[in-house]
């Protein structure tokens, strides 16, 4: 509701040196090519390639700067280039100067040098707008500019570019117990006001601009004048702390009503509960149209006003500065102790996020350590905090080592590694499925197969509901490790129910991640949106239907609704891609379903000859051994 609420800002030009973290809006093309000319790769002699090794006079000089124009290369002539010179008329590769000897002496009037080897045609040889052609798009509007895009628009003499600006953000605090954080002696039932101070520095964290609206008493008519004066003034989003409750001098709440249309009030989670939602319609500054303002009304407890920041106003200020897709990162961890989720609400619980490479079940993986305790008004429980834990309201108590969702709130690259990771470098070989890293000092176990696992959901997705699918299947898979041939998971993903996305995602993890095997989540059915089967099947080189067919069988044990499922399974390069049901249950035992050919199949797939079949025992001689070969000999007993 509030992405829907937020519309992106107005693009404005502004120089390259300015729009760093902004959003591009429009798409960059290229008016030139690179390189503009050909250029050598490497310092040395631009030669015709059909000469070969000999002695020769350097008929010119062409460095970086110099077009060595005029002058061209003829068999019997080399010329002397640097990195990046343009390579002259006639000459068809580049001599790295390591394969040259000078030679003293000179042939009327020139220098000569003695080539040492024979080379290919175009080595060593950038063709012009190899890097680049002209009139390509090199930035697509949408793209976040970081310090390389900048240099790219840059190389393409791009000076002033269309960006979509960060939105302006107004902080104010309610209540009369509140005081300026300054005041050196609190008088009885004072306290400092730490939520204003703390949304400032978070909307700057966003990269917002800022407004500080101070400190407003429990008073309608002093409310209501601060409300007015920053709508006039052009903010993008209000954000007010504390008055959301159900108090009598609970006013902003009411205020909020009064001066727009509030679009929910309440939420089911903890902390958190309060928040109030409102678009306020006031006049912009440009010629008086209209303008949308959105008015968050916080909980006034510090971490519950935290917590609500980040999980709704962080994706409005996405959105609102034209991010594509403004929804927070989550990630599956492990917890590293038990934590008792709460029996009424969904609970955000704060945590610290690290990764290991044993996050305790004998794989690299994320891990989560609790903050401690969680009251909303304990904001010690926010302190380095960088990741709240999606947790289910089911009141139980979770095991260490279960594995949660986790959004993550801020970077986690600066958290250490657990000493106990670290080993003592030996030079020693190692025989027992082991790879010494020396230069770390880590020892990591061989892992061979990389998985990665989508969740498609429009549910999860637009942070709906919670992923139960996707841990479980990253569990699944942990346990499996060695049936599968030493399996371990490197990417995990949660798109809605649209083909492109999940095409995009899976291309990307097929061709470029090389990734071993993908399985998809959910998607399978027969409503409308249920597409993962079509968007599969367009992307896949063989199929491979025993898979679907094994995975239903095992379905069918536990539901005929299974028979309704159209999963596809198949190879996309060296990549095995299976859908999978949505149903966290299912996946488990589709996966325990699979497990007897998985491993065998990988291999396969990539091209192990040594991977033979399974020594073929004579109908007559064999023994059904198991339910599988029951079944399989009860299917087949009329053929």
């Amino acid at each position: 509701m509030v992405l829907q609420a937020a519309a992106r800002l107005p693009s404005v030009s502004l120089p390259l040196v300015e729009a760093l973290g902004l959003v591009l809006a429009e798409d960059i093309r290229a008016p030139d090519p690179l390189p503009p000319f050909r250029a050598s790769i490497k310092d040395g002699y631009a030669v015709v390639a059909s000469d070969g090794p000999g002695e020769y006079p350097i008929i010119i000089e062409s460095r970086a700067g110099n077009d060595g124009a005029g002058v061209e290369v003829t068999p019997g002539t080399v010329a002397y280039v640097t990195t990046g010179g343009p390579i002259p008329d006639g000459a068809d590769s580049v001599v790295q100067i390591e394969n040259s000897t000078p030679v003293n002496g000179t042939a009327d009037g020139m220098k000569m040098v003695k080539i040492l080897v024979k080379v290919p045609r175009g080595l060593d040889i950038r063709e012009m707008g190899s890097d680049i052609e002209k009139d390509a798009v090199v930035l697509k509007s949408g793209e976040l500019l970081g310090s390389a895009e900048i240099g790219l628009l840059a190389t393409v003499g791009v000076t002033m570019v269309k960006v979509y600006p960060r939105p302006m953000v107004a902080v104010l605090s309610t209540g009369d117990e509140l005081v300026e954080p300054s005041t050196k002696s609190l008088g009885r039932g004072q306290i400092r006001d730490s939520n204003r101070a703390m949304l400032l520095t978070a909307a700057l964290q966003q990269q917002s601009k800022v407004v500080d609206l101070g400190i407003a008493r429990d008073d309608e008519e002093s409310i209501n004048k601060i409300f007015d004066t920053a709508i006039e003034s052009g903010v993008d989003i209000l954000l007010t702390s504390g008055g959301v409750s159900m108090g009598d001098k609970d006013l902003v709440k009411p205020m909020l009503g009064r001066k727009g249309t509030i679009l929910f009030e309440k939420v089911f989670m903890k902390p958190g509960k309060p928040l109030t939602f409102a678009k306020i319609s006031a006049k912009s500054e440009d010629k008086g149209s209209a303008k949308t303002v959105l008015a968050f009304g916080l909980p006034g407890n510090p971490v519950s006003c935290l917590v609500c920041f980040q999980l709704f106003v962080v994706p409005a200020i996405r959105c609102l500065s034209g991010w594509p897709n403004p929804q927070l990162t989550r990630v599956h961890a492990r917890i590293a102790q038990q934590i008792r989720t709460s029996a009424d609400r969904p609970e955000y619980h704060r945590a610290i996020l690290r990764w290991e490479f044993d996050d305790g079940s004998g794989l690299p993986g994320f891990v989560a350590v609790s903050t401690g305790g969680q009251l909303s008004s304990r904001l010690m429980s926010m302190k380095s905090a960088n990741a709240l834990l999606e947790l289910p309201a089911t009141g139980q108590m979770l095991g260490a080592g279960t594995s949660v969702q986790a959004i993550l709130l801020s970077d986690i690259g600066s958290f250490p590694l657990n000493h106990s990771d670290k080993v003592t470098p030996s030079a020693s070989s190692h025989t027992d499925g082991t790879a010494n890293c020396l230069q770390t000092g880590i020892v990591l176990k061989e892992r061979n197969v990389k998985v990665a696992i989508l969740t498609v959901s429009d549910t999860i997705a637009n942070g709906v509901g919670p992923d139960r699918s996707g841990p479980r299947a990253v569990s699944v898979v942990n346990t499996s490790s060695e049936a599968l041939g030493g399996a371990f998971v490197v990417a995990t993903a949660v798109v809605p129910d649209e083909v492109d996305k999940i095409k995009e995602v899976l291309k990307k993890w097929s061709d470029i991640d090389r990734v071993d095997l993908i399985l998809t989540l959910g998607g399978t059915g027969f409503t409308p949106r249920d597409v993962t089967p079509e968007a599969t099947k367009a992307l896949l080189d063989k199929d491979a239907p025993g898979l679907s067919f094994v995975m239903l069988q095992e379905s069918l044990k536990v539901t005929p609704f299974a028979m309704l499922s159209r999963a596809a399974a198949g190879i996309r390069g060296s990549t095995l891609i299976i859908n999978m049901p949505g149903n966290p249950n299912a996946v488990a035992e589709c996966m325990e379903a699979l497990l007897p050919a998985l491993k065998h199949a990988l291999r396969q797939i990539k091209g192990d000859k040594r991977e033979k079949h399974p020594r073929h025992i004579p109908h007559a001689q064999s023994q059904p051994t198991d339910q599988w070969e029951k079944s399989f000999k009860t299917a087949t007993s009329g053929c």
